[in-house]
């Protein structure tokens, strides 16, 4: 069904073809942010930040395409829920409606990216696409204080996590930065640690980024100012990480549910989570194996969580950076953990990461954050199960 080509036939064009699965019941379907954990009484004074491994739950996100100016050949990628880890996060169905020539789901092989690939047939005057991804995730924390027994990843999963891209390098000004943090420090708990703490303490999150971020880590390093948003700032973590030879990666996705401890700037707190793209970091310790870590949602607290321009010893931003070592709430819905990233069909440059939805027309490829003239709408809502 969703993993074949849609077949050419008289009933195409303008009408929406449903490709797979029947959509879900209504009634079983509420807002996401109409079911989040309630949050803490006094918005100025929440709950402070402590993820613990909890129940699991289920998200729907829907994300909407329409091509205004459609020009010549029409193309439309979509990141799908693919990720996982069965600590946290479990994908689930990719189902679709469009009024293309051709729709499927597909993975660049170079990258490992999985995303919806439309074809709109030349002359299309309205080409649109609803693509609905399910997954089931849920708050995780390690106990880092309790290592294990010595884990190890597949040589080829290894070499992927610790090798550099064109925008996360390992070598150069990134080898250099990281050995500096990491000097005296043994084992990758301490090294990871001591990273963690210098990406917190010398880094901005910078209101006027755009998106995301573009995650060039090498020029931030280089420009001496290090303000950024996730993609930036999670990235440099990851990069540093890796010039020690320990595994790391970001994974791409998006908030699609309030903060269950209040912290308005680490949740989406309506149910059109259009821009509430974010990308988080995971390190592979040797004796925990994937441990959650967000250092760059540390400095989204210091700026953003109300009253704002918080400082570093202030409660909320303690609390935020210590769950964050090592733990992280399940309100957020997770992509792919690609770089270098291929669009199947498409001979431009290759991306950087896959996290927003991309589409070329005759002109060139389209501003993916400029969803109102690209026109593409992201909703979110919680399963009952």
């Amino acid at each position: 069904m969703s993993k074949k080509d849609l077949p050419n036939g008289p009933m195409m064009g303008r009408r929406d073809l449903l490709l797979a699965g029947a959509a879900a019941s209504l009634a079983g379907l509420v807002p996401a942010a109409a079911r989040a954990q309630a949050p803490a009484a006094n918005p100025a004074q929440p709950v402070l930040f402590a993820p613990a491994t909890g129940k699991w739950r289920t998200f729907q996100i829907t994300t909407t395409v329409e091509i205004l100016k459609p020009e010549g050949k029409v193309q439309v990628w979509l990141p799908v829920a693919a990720f996982t880890n069965p600590d946290w996060f479990k994908p689930g169905q990719n189902t679709w409606t469009a009024n293309a020539a051709s729709a499927k789901l597909v993975t660049d092989p170079r990258s490992g990216a999985e995303m919806l690939h439309l074809v709109f047939a030349e002359g299309e005057k309205a080409p649109r696409v609803e693509l609905t991804s399910r997954a089931t995730t849920r708050d995780f924390a390690v106990d880092l204080t309790r290592p294990g027994a010595t884990r190890s990843l597949a040589a080829d999963e290894h070499r992927r996590n610790i090798e550099g891209t064109d925008l996360i390098p390992v070598t150069g000004i990134v080898k250099e930065t990281s050995d500096r943090i990491v000097a005296g420090r043994t084992g990758d708990l301490e090294k990871a640690r001591a990273i963690f703490d210098w990406v917190v303490e010398n880094t901005y999150r910078n209101p006027m980024t755009r998106g995301c971020g573009i995650g060039d880590i090498a020029a931030l390093l280089k420009s001496g100012d290090l303000g950024g948003k996730c993609a930036d700032l999670n990235a440099l973590f990851v990069g540093l990480v890796r010039a020690q030879g320990i595994p790391a990666r970001d994974i791409y996705g998006l908030r699609v549910v309030p903060s269950g401890f209040g912290y308005k700037s680490l949740g989406a707190n309506s149910d059109v989570v259009t821009k509430a793209q974010h990308c988080r970091a995971e390190v592979f310790l040797s004796q925990f194996g994937w441990v959650p870590m967000d250092p760059a949602d540390v400095r989204k607290v210091v700026l953003e969580e109300p009253p704002g321009k918080l400082t570093l010893d202030d409660p909320k931003v303690v609390a935020a950076r210590k769950g964050l070592f090592g733990g992280w709430e399940g309100n957020w819905f997770a992509f792919n953990t690609a770089h270098d990233v291929v669009l199947p069909g498409y001979d431009g440059p290759h991306l950087g990461f896959l996290m927003y939805p991309q589409a070329v027309t005759a002109a060139g490829l389209l501003d993916c954050l400029d969803p109102d003239n690209f026109r593409y709408g992201i909703r979110s809502a919680e399963i009952a199960v």
